[in-house]
């Protein structure tokens, strides 16, 4: 083992590296069994996340445009006292629409 101590990540704040410089090592212990067990925790919750998003882009519905992703949503938009239906998703930070159909005033 080298004499001199690990060099802290550059991701973790200067707050909690003075934490752990001043722990004891059964402290520091208890925190590595901690962040390991929240860290599985996490990305398992992320897995399970990611599969029902994916479940969810599988049921595409039958009329959906080949250039309108799964995950869009429909939403009603009106225009000049009339209203349409539009396909709607996010594409980053930005918001893309589709026209669908008009809105049937019977609905």
């Amino acid at each position: 083992m080298s004499s001199e101590p690990p060099t802290p990540p550059t991701s973790l704040s200067t707050d909690l590296i003075k934490t752990l410089n001043e722990s004891t090592p059964d402290y520091l212990r208890d925190v590595a069994t901690y962040a390991e067990a929240l860290s599985e925790y996490k990305e398992r919750e992320a897995r399970l996340e990611e599969e029902a998003d994916q479940k969810k882009v599988e049921k595409r519905p039958d009329d959906l445009p080949d250039d309108v992703p799964a995950k869009a949503t429909i939403t009603i938009k009106e225009i000049n006292d009339n209203r349409y239906y539009y396909w709607q998703w996010r594409e980053g930070d930005r918001v893309k629409s589709k026209y669908k159909r008009p809105v049937n005033p019977d609905e």
